[in-house]
């Protein structure tokens, strides 16, 4: 069984337009003492959300229109700001999980040096980057709309966590 995640609603700020879907932080997702970017790639490509890349969290707020998000740390520790510039600080470590929909700003406060990140989206879901700029949210708010739910939850698969927050 899937520990329950912590569920973090993040209002429309008027320039980030977030979500009504909870951006959830799994803790511990993988155990930290087998945690590694390979241990990422094969939870989420196997519960549908391909990773597609390994880096870090860009230090600028930003966010996706049309693709929800995984992010898994591979390695390392940080301080990520979510919801834009009055949202609030998360935490992450080695072997965490966040999940943000689509619209929910992110962006890295502070990282350990050896901080990695294992980022995918849901199979069918390509990204795009935003960053909150004036005349955007027209176009990106129908975007947001139009992104489909996904069809598992990228550490539980068909259990529920993802699944029955987001369809609340």
């Amino acid at each position: 069984m899937t520990r329950e995640p912590r569920a973090i609603v993040l209002a429309d700020d008027g320039r980030f337009p977030n979500s009504r879907l909870p951006l959830l932080h799994y803790r511990g997702a993988i155990d930290p003492q087998a945690v590694d970017a390979e241990a990422f790639e094969a939870l989420f490509g196997g519960n549908g959300w391909p990773a597609q890349w390994r880096a870090g969290v860009f230090a600028y707020h930003h966010y996706h229109s049309t693709a929800h998000e995984v992010l898994g740390i591979a390695a390392g520790e940080a301080v990520l700001m979510v919801g834009g510039p009055e949202g609030r600080d998360v935490a992450v470590t080695a072997g965490d999980v966040l999940v943000i929909p689509a619209g929910v700003a992110h962006c890295r406060l502070s990282a350990s040096a050896d901080f990695l990140v294992v980022g995918g989206y849901p199979q069918g879901q390509d990204w795009n980057l935003l960053r909150g700029e004036d005349g955007e949210r027209p176009q990106a708010d129908r975007a947001i709309a139009k992104v489909p739910m996904p069809s598992a939850d990228p550490v539980a698969g068909m259990d529920e966590p993802l699944l029955r927050h987001w369809n609340r």
